[in-house]
């Protein structure tokens, strides 16, 4: 017979300890409730506001830049994405090992770099690299060390380079305007930055965009008043010149007559704007505007306009240089050869030092220096550049009659490229003086009359005997056109006095001279290879930049040159 099984006895207190487990286990469960209830409900704000404290930052949003262009829409500098690695350097101090593969990535030397953190430990932000490539900061960023991110920014680029440098000038590391155009209209240009809020991990890394505080505002754009092909023009020109002639610089500038925009400014020595190696104040200045020069006979023109707005000349009139020289106190003034009496004309033509002396010397002191001060002299022309210069220019109440002589052929007045091509504009427009722009300009300025159009009209007809054969500029002439200008060279000012063998070549015109389009001044300073006179030095580059322009304006060629002796009676009776 099967027996049956006893059931198995209870252990003494088993029964008690299992309640008392399953008791304690109730109560922590409880327990965590109540304090998940507590963290959610009653201390949620607090614990999203230290999370946000940890985690939750205000980033800037950079600004996209506004454009330059040339006035047809040719981008002149534009600004392109990249990115700039950056770090905090008391996270980053907590990884040395990591700083290695750090500094190759950046191309840095790994002990320099540590030395960098080490200083700065104390911050919570620095930058390890700027303006990179994009694609090699991603490359960077993907070795996640910590306190290392990437920020996006913009760097300027110029299309040109130094094609049209010294007018557009450059941008610092952080876009910020510097030099030329760029730092006249920084505001315009310049963008507001944006601000937004975003999430980042514990290293550091920006891994969500939460919310946006501030749209960035981008710059507006600036359309120049530069013809980039007449600059292009410009700039070969005046390279080759300079080249050439072994000139330690040189200058051009082209003016629109009848809107007073700068077509074309160029400038030797040049620089690369997008290499910032090159960005030396003897590179980059923009001596068109900055650099003043003493004008030589290229002042002879408005001398002449001063004597015709007298009253006491006509265009037919004469002057004596018999006997080839005249002294002024302690100077002797002379010419190459005794021109005899030689009408107003001639006088241009030849470059009479004697006759422009007597001219000037036949004036009144305050007559002569109203013309000049007219025609903008001594004064800067308000182009907005940053650095112009007024030139010089000294009351008449200072003038010496030394002053008055010298200064009828050039010497003891200085004035910058931009103002000698404004003065001949004037002569260009009949007499109507228009302010410079450097920026395109919708409707031409008003002009302010500084000369009667009869006498702007007789002087550009004078200078049209200047690129004659017989004339000092007979290299500035241009096929089928009518050519009207003035040669001038200046012995440079060195050592407390003149030099013997240093000069600033010069040479401004206006083409055509029937219906004037462009106002050209052309300088070329210490030119050292054996020429050095305007007429040979200045004057071809001037023809060379004036057929060209020309040409890609489409102005027509004008009526062939009057036979000499229809235009000697031209000059006989005014214009």
């Amino acid at each position: 017979m099967k027996r049956r099984r006893r059931p198995a006895a209870v252990l003494p207190g088993f029964g008690w300890r299992s309640s008392l487990v399953a008791g304690l286990l109730g109560l922590a469960g409880l327990a965590l409730g109540l304090r998940a209830v507590q963290l959610q409900v009653f201390e949620k704000a607090f614990l999203l506001e230290q999370a946000a404290a940890r985690h939750v930052r205000v980033a800037r949003v950079s600004a996209h830049r506004g454009a330059i262009t040339d006035r047809h829409g040719e981008v002149l500098a534009v600004s392109t994405p990249v990115d700039s690695i950056w770090a905090n350097p008391r996270e980053l101090a907590g990884a040395p090992d990591r700083i290695p593969a750090l500094a190759a990535a950046l191309e840095l030397d790994a002990a320099e770099l540590a030395r960098r953190v080490a200083r700065n430990a104390g911050r919570e932000f620095m930058y390890l690299r700027r303006h990179m490539n994009p694609a090699d900061a991603a490359r960077v960023a993907a070795l996640e060390i910590p306190g290392v991110d990437r920020l996006r920014e913009y760097r300027r680029y110029y299309p040109a380079g130094e094609v049209v440098a010294h007018l557009i000038g450059f941008t610092d590391v952080d876009d910020h305007g510097q030099e030329g155009l760029e730092l006249a209209f920084d505001q315009w240009l310049a963008g507001r930055p944006g601000r937004k809020k975003v999430l980042k991990d514990r290293l550091g890394r920006v891994i969500e965009d939460l919310e946006a505080l501030e749209e960035p505002r981008p710059g507006r754009d600036l359309r120049s008043a530069i013809d980039l092909r007449i600059q292009y023009l410009a700039y070969r020109e005046l390279k080759a010149a300079v080249s050439r002639h072994r000139a330690s610089a040189g200058s051009v500038v082209v003016l629109d007559v009848a809107s007073g925009e700068v077509l074309a400014m160029a400038n030797q020595p040049a620089y690369n704007p997008n290499d910032r190696s090159q960005l030396s104040a003897r590179r980059y200045r923009n001596r068109a505007i900055t650099d003043i020069f003493e004008p030589g006979s290229t002042l002879k023109p408005l001398v002449v306009a001063a004597a015709l707005e007298s009253g006491a000349y006509r265009p037919d009139s004469q002057v004596d240089t018999n006997p080839g020289f005249i002294q002024v106190g302690s100077k002797l003034i002379e010419d190459e050869h005794n021109l005899g009496r030689i009408g107003l004309a001639t006088l241009l033509a030849r470059s009479s030092n004697v006759g422009a002396t007597k001219l000037a010397m036949s004036l009144e002191p305050e007559q002569l220096y109203e013309v000049l001060s007219a025609f903008g002299l001594g004064r800067p022309t308000a182009s907005g550049f940053p650095g112009e210069s007024g030139g010089l220019l000294s009351h008449y109440s200072n003038w010496r009659p030394i002053s008055q002589a010298t200064l009828a052929y050039g010497y003891g007045i200085s004035m910058t490229a931009l103002q000698l091509a404004q003065a001949y504009a004037v002569f260009a427009a009949d007499g109507l003086l228009r302010p410079v722009s450097l920026i395109a300009v919708g409707e031409p300025p008003i002009p302010r009359r500084v000369v009667s159009a009869e006498t702007a009209r007789a002087v550009r007809l004078m200078l049209e005997e200047v690129v004659t054969p017989e004339g000092t500029g007979s290299r500035a002439a241009v096929r089928g056109y009518r050519i009207a200008g003035k040669t001038g060279t200046a012995r440079k000012f060195a050592g407390g006095g003149y030099a013997e063998d240093r000069y600033t070549a010069v040479f401004a015109g206006i083409a055509p001279a029937s219906r004037p389009r462009l106002a050209i001044a052309v300088v070329i300073d210490d030119p050292s290879a054996g020429e050095y006179y305007g007429g040979t030095v200045a004057a071809p580059v001037f023809a060379e930049i004036a057929a060209g322009a020309l040409r890609l304006l489409a102005v027509p060629p004008d009526e062939p040159p009057a036979p000499d002796g229809a235009r000697g009676a031209l000059l006989a009776r005014g214009p």
